[in-house]
Parts: C-alpha cells; sequence; structure tokens
C-alpha cells in the first residue's frame, strides 16, 4: 500500500512543495516566494507554507482532513540545533503529516545531486554553505550565519566586492580593473563615484548591487586580473569548505561524491569550477564532482521517500517526474 508525504524545498527567494506517494507518483505541486525564517519568522514562514501545502493538496484531490503520512522540510535559514527545534515544533503543530522532519535546505540539494550516501554538498547561490552525510547517518555543516560566522563568499558577496574593487580601481587605492567601467555602465553612471553617492542617496536602490555578480565573471573571463584574484578566492573557500566537512566525516581518504549548487556554480564558470574541483581532488584524490542538474525539491521528495522505505524504482520514477 502506498504512504503520501508531503515535501518542501524553502529558498530564500522561492519555495517548492511536492505532495506524492511512495511508489514514486507526484500527485500535486505548489511553488511560491522565499520562507526562510530568518526573513519572516517562524511564525510567517509556516504560515507561507500552509498556503502552499493547501495549494498542493487541492492540485492532488486530497481533501484537508486527511493527514498525509510524512513530511519533509527543508529551508534556508534552518541553520542552528535551537532554529531546527523550533521550526520541527512548529511544523509539527501545523498537523501536516503524522511524522515529520525539518532541516537546513543544503541536505534537500546533496540528496537532489547524488544517491552516493557518502557525499558533500556546497551551495554557492546568494550565500555560500556547505554540508554532508554518511551511509552511517553521521552529517556535518557549518552555522551559515554570514560574516559572523566565518562564510566568505556565494553570489551577493561577490556582487559587493565587484563594486568595491570597482571603486577602488577607479580612485587608484587598488589596482587599476575593468570593473570600474562595467559596474558604471551597468548601473547607469559616468562613474563609479557617481554610483556610491547614488546608492548612499537612494537614487540607485541598493538591490540593484547585487546585479553586479556576473560582472566579475565575465571580467575574469577576459583575464582582468583583479578580478581573477577575487574569483580564484571564492575557488578556495569552496575547497575549503570541502574539505573541513569531509575532514569532519572522516572522508578524505574515501570514495565520495561532491555536489555544486546554487546560482553561481550551477552557471558553470569554468575559471570558478575548475579550480574549486582541482582542490578538492588535491585533498580529496577519490572524490567525484559534479554540478547540480535536479532542482532542489527533488531531494527534499527524495529525503521522504527514503524515510518512508521507497525503492530505487520509486526514486527514479520521481525524479522523471519532477525533471521538467
Amino acid at each position: 500500500m502506498s504512504r503520501l508525504y508531503i515535501a518542501v524545498d524553502g529558498g530564500n527567494s522561492k519555495t517548492d512543495v511536492v505532495i506524492g506517494s511512495s511508489t514514486g507518483a507526484v500527485l500535486g505541486t505548489a511553488s511560491g516566494p522565499g520562507s526562510s525564517p530568518h526573513v519572516l519568522g517562524v511564525p510567517g514562514t509556516v504560515t507561507l507554507l500552509d498556503s502552499l501545502v493547501r495549494t498542493a493538496r487541492a492540485a492532488a484531490g486530497l481533501p484537508l482532513p486527511v493527514v498525509l503520512d510524512r513530511a519533509d522540510v527543508y529551508l534556508a535559514g534552518a541553520d542552528l540545533p535551537t532554529e531546527i527545534e523550533v521550526l520541527n515544533k512548529a511544523v509539527g503543530g501545523a498537523g501536516w503529516a503524522r511524522e515529520h522532519r525539518v532541516d537546513n535546505d543544503t541536505f534537500a540539494l546533496l540528496r537532489a545531486g547524488t544517491d552516493v550516501p557518502d557525499a558533500v554538498a556546497v551551495v554557492c547561490g546568494a550565500g555560500i554553505n556547505c554540508a554532508g552525510r554518511t551511509a552511517g547517518g553521521h552529517s556535518a555543516r557549518f552555522p551559515s550565519l554570514g560574516q559572523i560566522s566565518g562564510d566568505w563568499g556565494g553570489g551577493h558577496h561577490l556582487a559587493e566586492l565587484t563594486l568595491y574593487y570597482a571603486a577602488r580601481g577607479e580612485d587608484g587605492r587598488d589596482s587599476a580593473t575593468s570593473l570600474s567601467a562595467r559596474v558604471a555602465a551597468t548601473l547607469g553612471r559616468a562613474t563609479v563615484a557617481e554610483v556610491s553617492a547614488d546608492l548612499h542617496l537612494g537614487g540607485i536602490p541598493a538591490g540593484r548591487v547585487y546585479e553586479l555578480a556576473p560582472l566579475l565573471f565575465a571580467a575574469a573571463d577576459e583575464g582582468d586580473p583583479v578580478a581573477k584574484r577575487v574569483v580564484a578566492r571564492q575557488a578556495t573557500e569552496i575547497v575549503s569548505l570541502v574539505r573541513v566537512v569531509a575532514g569532519r566525516l572522516g572522508l578524505l581518504d574515501a570514495d565520495y561524491a561532491v555536489v555544486f549548487g546554487g546560482g553561481v556554480l550551477t552557471a558553470r564558470h569554468a575559471l570558478l569550477n575548475d579550480a574549486a574541483a582541482a582542490g578538492i581532488r588535491a585533498h580529496s584524490p577519490r572524490a567525484t564532482v559534479s554540478v547540480l542538474e535536479h532542482r532542489p525539491i527533488t531531494g527534499a521528495a527524495l529525503l521522504a521517500l527514503d524515510a518512508l522505505g521507497a525503492d530505487a524504482t520509486a526514486d527514479a520514477h520521481l525524479r522523471a517526474a519532477l525533471a521538467t
């Protein structure tokens, strides 16, 4: 007899919900805005998720009195053990399923990226994070709280550094760089000094800074030394993240999978990805590095299937159903 689950992948900018069965069938889906409790607070996160769960239930033809067997919820912002504990209680109180699990969304991405039980995932999207698991059920991760927990990189930080070096290159405090002209043109000003002033005074919305990360990679691809140095620093950080997590899990001398995810890494910038992969193989010669090809919601649903004891056939059906 098939059992029913809810799977949630809640990121900073988008949330996906799937209702499916232990056979691998997808019965209903819903999507909405970001659901990080760091942004919405726990009550706001649960309210948003409840709305999406109701939408997915309606698509699946499941009336509200029906309680599902399992809920697997993976959220950006579920970082510290105390945060996960609070979220677990809140999700349990929502009454979506008889049993449930809440954890960080990096684990959903990891499961989406590989079926290998010994594995590590690096997420380099708006921010940066890394987590790993072993066949024996052990896991390791970082707090991922930004610079206060030692984080370096991710798309938002790289965008800020693009502006930083553009400004310093223009006024002479650092090496000249093509980033200066690129930043000024992208934000519609004659100079980076004007960009800085208008950001300060409100003439340019602060969020537009985050448009600048692609300029960094374009400049690096064309050989700009400043841009290349920043990209190399990001690669070094990725290598360090994997080294530490794999070391904590005892995997450095083992066969294990490394999954690259998040928009910065799935863009497949050769200067970044190739350097990061080479650095990982230097400390983990038996590691296999790949770039995520499936949406993280696939991983959340696969983790629900794992908990329900589904077989490889169900996994394959699910991956096929969510591939589009």
